[in-house]
């Protein structure tokens, strides 16, 4: 049976007037706390709130019982919420959150979903930047999950910050499977020979991802924000060096299963740093919204709607052209819903400068920019969409 958090009330015992409550976020955010929160915080006023990556939306959370409403993640379930105005989204780098949480949001509370060890609790499907709130001081009103992973590398949290509110045995939501198309095919066609045997490999989430783990022909490490189900394959095809390091899981029971007793999980402050992921050869391959004739990329939306964010892609594109051996990959169809994806001008500010791309891949072949000026920078681009064309925009920002 599952036991919805504050059947005892305890969570609205460490809710007061004027505070800031965050929410771990990822798959395994707990949910089975959002309408005892939200009566928490109407019942005292003033409460402000941080959000992060929500997959789903958040059923149950009422953005109106609370003062203020802050994400770092606007995708994918809190789209609606940041377009009707309900939840600001704070444009950030991943690898920038723990210096926002300790310098200007710091949270008193945070909900989190945990699962209990031997010697107390660790966060269960991710840990992004719950660890960050932990080290600004947050107390953790903790759900227990008896059906998340047990997978976190170091130490289990402080005790005295730990404060059990419920316990769900809900397991972690399911990562949609990836539906793959002929685009996706022949954009992994031009990704998987930049991939060489024994590199540290960041994939972005989506289709691209999935396709190039399945199709890869030769071992590598995986370093990457999110883990998918198809680093299970991998291993099983004898082609996984090593432990994973990432932040996330983003699969479904059998990721879950197979990452169970295993150190994969990391904080942003280890999986995202740019100094640790450009020590070594690294290739990072991250997709985008539109991309300008310069190079810039935009990851945020479009014009009309935000509905993503810049996450970690800006810390793997740097980190990837900043390392002897490896190369930070864009792939992008030509066009989406017929419109070419190469513009005059982003619809969007910069989310990736250009000096952070290195290969531009399409269904049509690939270009490198490295070593290339601004000039032969935007032929290369031109010449690669060929027929799809530039996209011509004024944009009033």
């Amino acid at each position: 049976m599952t036991h919805s958090p504050g059947g005892n009330g305890v969570l609205g015992t460490l809710v007061h007037g004027g505070c800031t409550v965050a929410v771990g976020d990822g798959f395994g955010t707990p949910h089975t706390a959002f309408e005892e929160l939200s009566d928490a915080a109407r019942a005292v006023g003033g409460v402000r709130l941080l959000l992060g990556w929500m997959p789903k939306e958040p059923v149950g959370l009422d953005f109106t019982a609370f003062a203020d409403v802050r994400t770092v993640m606007p995708g994918w379930g809190l789209r609606r919420a940041v377009a009707a105005g309900l939840a600001h989204f704070v444009p950030i780098r991943l690898s920038q959150v723990p210096a926002l949480i300790h310098n200007v949001i710091r949270p008193d509370v945070l909900v989190a979903s945990v699962v209990p060890t031997g010697d107390g609790f660790t966060f269960s499907n991710e840990i992004s930047w719950q660890q960050a709130a932990v080290d600004a001081g947050a107390v953790v009103a903790a759900v227990t999950s008896s059906a998340a992973p047990t997978c976190a590398a170091g130490a289990p949290l402080p005790t005295d910050q730990v404060v059990v509110i419920g316990s769900t045995d809900q397991p972690p939501v399911d990562m949609p499977a990836a539906r793959i198309d002929p685009t996706t095919e022949r954009l992994a066609a031009g990704v998987l020979p930049q991939i060489r045997e024994g590199t540290r490999l960041q994939v972005g989430p989506g289709a691209l991802g999935s396709y190039l783990l399945t199709n890869l022909t030769v071992p590598v490490r995986i370093d990457s924000g999110l883990l998918p189900d198809e680093v299970v394959d991998l291993d099983g095809r004898g082609l996984l060096l090593g432990e994973p390091v990432t932040t996330y899981l983003a699969g479904g029971q059998r990721l879950r299963d197979w990452a169970d007793g295993r150190p994969v999980l990391h904080p942003v402050e280890y999986t995202h740093d740019v100094s640790r992921l450009s020590a070594d050869p690294f290739v990072a391959v991250n997709t985008a919204v539109e991309i300008d004739v310069h190079g810039q990329i935009n990851v945020e939306g479009t014009a009309t709607a935000v509905f993503g964010g810049i996450g970690g892609h800006g810390d793997y594109a740097a980190a990837a052209a900043s390392t002897a051996g490896g190369v930070s990959i864009i792939a992008v169809a030509t066009t989406h819903n017929d419109t070419s994806t190469l513009v005059s001008s982003l619809s969007r500010p910069v989310s990736t400068p250009a000096h952070d791309v290195g290969i531009v891949v399409t269904e049509r072949g690939s270009v490198d920019l490295r070593g290339l000026d601004r000039t032969e920078r935007t032929a290369a681009l031109t010449r690669l969409w060929g027929e799809a064309g530039i996209r011509q925009q004024k944009i009033e920002r």
